[in-house]
């Protein structure tokens, strides 16, 4: 059964003043989901439908293999499920991340979570069918034109044989799934709904709230005492929870482990690459680059020390801009036309599509209780590719937040444009090329269209910090996902002991011997979303040093035929392949030396900006 929904998440949190209720919000600055389903009573009674008419599916419970037509009509027929299951799961997820403090919201995801478990359960006879065809009947299946359509899906299915089970076993792992892969709701409604994180005195003397979403508001803030008290009032709440959240962690690595070996793959970061096609060298490349690359990083951070005038320097103390008086106050419509004029090289078809759909409602835009923090790009085929934000005037990151998510909803654009249903769906690891590349034409735009000294040190220090929190950072995440799973692999206790001393050796080695790491910091790890994802986070880094290539190719040659080439791609070949033909080499080092290079230098054309 294909997946659900794409959501691509993005790498921080955004924040802001005042927090309304949803239906305080105005309905021109939230999404339009009446796009999917007119109303909730349009997605209850599509609900009830699938709901009794997935077991027909069974009529070719032990015939999926009789002939080349019969596989056709099996394989239609459970993407005919998978269109509906995907309209629904979208609606219903949306739904709740706008609000996930309305109990309908979240019955409504609930219905959807148990109708997915049983329906599961029904199609979960037809892979290891098509798994059981023996080599040679596969291959002339697949030569039938019957089967055309399918050959790129089934070709991908294939490479699962080793670690397809047996009916019945996949039946039990299918009743088990939403059991099993609980840990991160339970995450999320704790962080985003229970967790109180209180008031802090702005640098203006107004007590404002602290929340998941409004926390990197606070770190922006040119006063060190605001920050600080930012920081200690949000980790004093993570404090209070620490036990529970990291239990719930500890359980959520578990789930992998057990996915894996249930599957018979060596590990669990191998069972997460193996999807992709991906070698683990390509993941240990990239630890080892980003680490012998750190004294690059730690030489930044003694330059933003110096800079902001600090005696020692804090994790706090590394979001805001070093440039000061530079805070900004960008509305959403100027925004709009900013990310809008970047993407102008990508022509005229990418351009007017996205305008219309940013100045429209594809875009939820601000923050509300119980909304989803953060930010994501989130699709169902044929259907607008929706964006969620919670969008703070006075953070200038998040003018780049919404030139990302606007790169993974063009990106859908135009798969579902080009492919079928059944190849439309890009990995993860290709989402964040498309990502990170509108960023960097973001940074080249605003660089171009600024003759003031200060203002480039402003976009200077903003790409820097850019690759800083995209390259070095989700690194270390990355890292922190190896050693954790490896713990669990190896039998070693999954503790909040063992996570804090796990997470403080990577903060000694990758913030470096004169960064004062506050006793806080050593629970960031419990309070990151991404892990419920494992090994994820990786795909940030690799995906960025791939879009600077592809950005670059963009800007020198003037022609972005073989980048929208590649939008146009989606699923349809393996994401090494797919980069290759797009120019880009992601089995070598090259491409993340070239994108740390740059830091380097942009840390040297800092220090010459501010030099007095």
């Amino acid at each position: 059964m294909t997946s659900m929904n794409a959501i691509f998440l993005d790498k921080d949190d955004a924040g802001g003043g005042g927090i309304p209720t949803r239906d305080q919000a105005r309905l021109e600055d939230t999404w339009d989901l009446t796009l999917l389903y007119a109303t909730p009573q349009d997605w209850q009674a599509a609900f009830e439908k699938l709901q009794s008419s997935y077991e027909k599916i069974e009529q070719w419970k032990g015939r999926v293999a009789e002939s080349a037509q019969i596989l056709r009509d099996v394989l239609e027929f459970d993407k005919e499920l998978s269109l509906e299951i995907e309209r629904l799961g979208h609606y219903a997820s949306l739904e709740s991340s706008g609000d996930s403090s309305n109990s309908e919201n979240l019955n409504r995801e609930a219905l959807f979570e148990n109708l997915l478990t049983r329906i599961g359960e029904a199609t979960a006879f037809v892979s290891p069918e098509i798994q059981a065809l023996d080599d040679a009947t596969f291959e002339r299946y697949l030569a039938d034109e019957t089967l055309a359509p399918w050959r790129i899906s089934l070709r991908k299915q294939r490479r699962f044989k080793p670690h397809t089970l047996s009916a019945n076993e996949e039946r039990i792992l299918a009743l088990g799934h939403s059991a099993l892969r609980g840990h991160g709701e339970t995450f999320s409604q704790l962080t985003n709904v229970d967790m109180k994180f209180g008031v802090v005195t702005d640098e203006k003397g107004v007590e404002r709230e602290v929340s998941q979403s409004s926390f990197s508001s606070f770190l922006n803030k040119r006063d060190p005492d605001v920050r600080r008290n930012a920081f200690k009032r949000f980790y004093a709440e993570i404090d209070d929870h620490k036990f529970t959240v990291a239990s719930t962690l500890a359980n959520s690595i578990k789930a992998d482990v057990f996915h894996a070996r249930a599957r018979n793959y060596p590990s669990a970061r191998e069972a997460a690459l193996f999807s992709d096609d991906m070698p683990a060298s390509v993941y240990d490349n990239l630890i080892a680059t980003v680490r012998a690359n750190l004294p690059a990083l730690h030489r930044y951070y003694d330059v933003r020390r110096r800079l902001l005038g600090l005696g020692e320097i804090h994790h706090y103390d590394t979001y805001v801009p070093i440039v000061d008086k530079m805070e900004t106050d960008i509305s959403w419509d100027d925004a709009t036309g900013k990310v809008l004029a970047a993407l102008a090289p990508l022509g005229a078809e990418y351009v007017e599509t996205l305008g219309v759909g940013l100045r429209g409602r594809w875009c939820d835009r601000y923050e509300n209780k119980g909304k989803r923090s953060g930010a994501f790009s989130s699709s169902s085929y044929r259907n607008p590719p929706f964006i969620m934000m919670n969008y703070k005037r006075d953070v200038f990151s998040d003018v780049y937040t919404l030139a990302h998510e606007a790169g993974h909803s063009m990106h859908t654009w135009y798969a579902q444009r080009e492919q079928s249903y059944q190849d439309y769906h890009y990995p993860i690891f290709l989402a964040e090329v498309a990502s990170t590349f509108n960023e960097e034409l973001l940074t080249h735009h605003l660089l171009a269209a600024t003759s003031d000294r200060r203002m480039r040190a402003y976009l200077v220090n903003r790409q820097i910090d850019d690759i800083r929190g995209t390259v070095f950072r989700q690194t270390m995440f990355a890292e922190f996902e190896k050693l954790t799973h490896a713990m669990e692999e190896a039998g070693e206790p999954l503790t909040l002991d063992s996570f804090r001393a796990s997470y403080r050796g990577l903060l000694d080695a990758y913030f470096g011997p004169e960064f004062a790491i506050d006793p806080e910091l050593e629970l960031e790890c419990l309070r990151i979303p991404h892990f419920y994802s494992a090994f994820y986070v990786y795909k940030y880094a690799t995906g960025l040093s791939a879009a600077v290539a592809l950005a670059s190719q963009v800007l020198e040659t003037g022609d972005a035929a073989r980048y929208l080439g590649f939008l146009k791609s989606g699923g349809s070949k393996m994401p090494l392949p797919t980069l290759a033909d797009a120019g880009v080499d992601m089995s070598r080092p090259e491409p993340i030396e070239r994108t740390l290079r740059l830091f380097a230098q942009r840390v040297d054309e800092l220090e010459a900006l501010l030099a007095e």
